[in-house]
């Protein structure tokens, strides 16, 4: 399916947007103590609770130290662990190894919360379908919930997946993850998994709460060209969390940062926005496109906060009408 070439569907231009976080601000400043809100109908949906959290993957290139540190700055109360950091010039080093004990996971969780962050989500870095997925899966849902993270995060190759072993292999795995609080879920990556719709259809095959979707609307966008809109409504049920990036296929294709790029989050939010659920937003993509990548962590965090304020000021749009 072709992608339209859609320059204006961004909700907000960027300099509206500067304006509507400015006068966001400036109201906050002088607003009168807030009336209580009535009580919501019986019956009626609640609106989800949204976690946005940055990963630490945009902060690879430099320490981890300095990756929570600036998440923190940056205004999160969540962060989700990513794969690696340079921790010293050339010295590239896992966050956390497939197979280090449980405690050291504890340990660095312990570390987030003590910063004020609260982990959320970890990268499994392992293809379902890889050899020793199963033992590294295994390790890495112990090494959640050390950590007290509720999800661990997996994907496909670009190339495509063994959709019948991936099925046997998350029935293994599930009951082990039910057991530990904690689910796997499973994001588009290209390929015969590059979809929400293809990662629903498995999940639903797998038929167990352990085992859901990540959506990643940047990936189905890239790797397929496909409009990521439409297709979250074909596993919505199934969201339990985003990995959040944009794309923009004009006038270079890229991905970029949330607000940066082609896609509406107004409606990629909406059919997950009252679902009473509790749903983290993980940002993996908060660069701006088309120009070079930033040198120093601070505009790292610059571009960290940036991302956080779109959406903030996107949830509480969509919230803000019920649905009917």
């Amino acid at each position: 399916m072709s992608l339209p070439r859609r320059a204006s569907c961004a909700v907000f231009s960027r300099r509206s947007f500067v304006r509507a976080g400015a006068a966001a601000l400036s109201g906050a400043a002088v607003a009168p103590l807030a009336l209580p809100a009535a009580p919501a109908a019986a019956g009626a949906p609640k609106p989800t609770q949204f976690q946005i959290a940055c990963m630490t993957l945009p902060y690879a290139r430099f320490p981890l130290a300095r990756a929570l540190e600036g998440i923190k700055r940056a205004g999160y109360r969540y962060v989700a662990w990513g794969t690696t950091h340079e921790e010293s010039a050339g010295r590239r080093v896992p966050l956390m190894p497939p197979d280090a004990p449980a405690e050291k996971a504890r340990d660095l969780g312990r570390r987030c919360r003590d910063l004020g962050l609260e982990p959320v989500m970890m990268f499994s870095t392992i293809y379902p379908e890889a050899p020793q997925a199963v033992a590294v899966l295994t390790s890495r849902i112990r090494q959640a919930a050390a950590a007290g993270i509720p999800q661990v995060l997996t994907f496909g190759q670009t190339r495509g997946g063994n959709r019948a072993l991936w099925v046997e292999r998350f029935k293994q795995l599930a009951p082990l993850a039910r057991h530990h609080g904690v689910t796997i879920v499973v994001k588009q990556h290209g390929g015969s998994t590059g979809t929400g719709q293809a990662c629903a259809e498995i999940v639903r095959e797998v038929n167990d709460p352990a085992i859901m979707v990540n959506y990643d609307a940047g990936n189905v966008m890239d790797y397929l060209n496909v409009d990521p809109i439409p297709d979250i409504q074909k596993c919505a049920a199934e969201v339990r969390s985003f990995s959040i990036k944009d794309h923009r296929n004009w006038p270079k294709d890229e991905d970029c940062g949330p607000g940066f790029g082609e896609i509406d989050h107004y409606r990629l939010l909406h059919p997950v926005a009252f679902t009473g659920r509790t749903i983290p937003l993980c940002c993996e993509n908060i660069f701006a496109p088309l120009v070079p990548r930033p040198e120093t962590p601070e505009e790292v965090d610059g571009l960290a906060r940036r991302a956080r304020e779109f959406l903030d000021v996107v949830i509480r749009g969509v919230q803000s009408v019920a649905p009917t």
